[in-house]
This record gives structure tokens, C-alpha cells and sequence, in this order.
């Protein structure tokens, strides 16, 4: 037995060939758990900017698109809308979007309309007190909830109400104004939403 030759160039090629097998099982191994890591397809989409034409809404019309699971209200605002929101301003909680609802919107959008164009408004879909879905009741005409209403958002889980620019009336449960999210125009007749405009903070 002690004079055995060992035959080296046999022990070599088990001893690589063992190397080999237990590499690639090693690389089979993590790949997967290094790719779980990473964001899976839906929720790379469900981050992602979404593009809107703005073709077909008409004026006094809204459109809900979703972003980031969450629904966002396009409306094409009639003159009569736009003239109505500052005679609004004595009955709301924050007109100027510079109090409590300071950072419901972005820098651009800190502005009557809440908006980058006066004709459109571009916001979340979500009353801020529990995160109902608020009604659009675009007519300017008395409703139940509110003799001297002059179009805008009513909340039926809680009954909080919003003017046409997603602004929170006094003496409702929602503390602020609705939000609006980062957006821009692509061209006149298209939106992103989730993208602010170039240069903007």
C-alpha cells in the first residue's frame, strides 16, 4: 500500500473539475437572491411617469388616470370655474396654499389655480382626512351639501368638500388641500405626470 504511485494528474482534474461544479453552484445560488434585491417589473411601472393626451377632455370634463397606484383627477376648468375660485377664498381653509397645505403642491403650482396652466388641473384624487376619493361635481349650482356652490370636489365618506383648485372649505374634517403631484406639459396637449418641468426645484 505504501508504494502506491498516486497519480497526480487524475487528482488534478477531480479536484478542478469539483472546484468547477461547486462554482456554478454557488453562481446558481446567488444570482436569484441578488436579483430579489431589485425591484420587481410592477413595481418599476408602478413608479414610473405617466403621459396623458389631453385631446379628448373637454372643457368642464375630468379624467382619472393612475400614478404610483394612486388616483390622479386631469380637468379641462371652464372660464366660469376659474372666475369662481377667488370669490372661494373667504370660505377656505388655506386660498393660498401657504399655511397647513404649504406642501401639498410643488413651488409652481403655489398659485391660484394650483396649476402650471390656470385651464388645468393636475392633482391626487385623495381627500386629505382618511383617503376617500372624493366626487368631482363640476356644475355650478346649489347642491345639498353647500346652497352656494360653485363646482368642485365633495367627499361622501365624511362630507369634506374642495373647490375647483383642490382647495379644503372651513368647518369640514379634511385639515388641508388636496395634493398636487410633480407634472409638466410635454406639448400643448399632452401631461406627464411624475416629472417636474425642466428646471423646476
Amino acid at each position: 500500500m505504501a508504494n502506491e504511485v498516486v497519480d497526480l494528474g487524475r487528482r488534478r482534474f477531480l479536484t478542478t473539475t469539483t472546484s468547477v461544479v461547486g462554482g456554478v453552484g454557488v453562481v446558481a445560488a446567488v444570482v436569484p437572491f441578488i436579483k430579489s434585491w431589485e425591484p420587481s417589473a410592477r413595481a418599476k411601472a408602478a413608479g414610473a411617469p405617466v403621459t396623458q393626451s389631453l385631446k379628448k377632455i373637454e372643457s368642464g370634463q375630468q379624467l382619472i388616470v393612475a400614478w404610483r397606484s394612486l388616483p390622479v383627477f386631469i380637468v379641462n376648468r371652464t372660464p366660469s370655474q376659474l372666475d369662481a375660485l377667488p370669490k372661494q377664498d373667504s370660505r377656505l381653509v388655506d386660498p393660498g396654499s401657504n399655511g397647513a397645505s404649504a406642501d401639498q403642491q410643488p413651488k409652481y403650482a403655489q398659485n391660484q389655480t394650483r396649476s402650471i396652466k390656470p385651464e388645468w388641473l393636475v392633482m391626487v384624487g385623495i381627500c386629505t382626512h382618511l383617503g376617500c376619493v372624493p366626487n368631482y361635481v363640476g356644475e355650478m349650482k346649489p347642491e345639498p351639501f353647500d346652497p352656494n356652490w360653485q363646482g368642485g370636489y365633495y367627499c361622501p365618506c365624511h362630507h369634506s368638500r374642495y373647490d375647483m383648485a383642490g382647495r379644503v372649505y372651513q368647518g369640514v374634517p379634511a385639515p388641508k388641500n388636496m395634493v398636487i403631484p410633480p407634472y409638466h406639459f410635454v406639448d400643448d396637449t399632452t401631461v406627464q405626470i411624475g416629472v417636474d418641468p425642466q428646471g423646476a426645484a
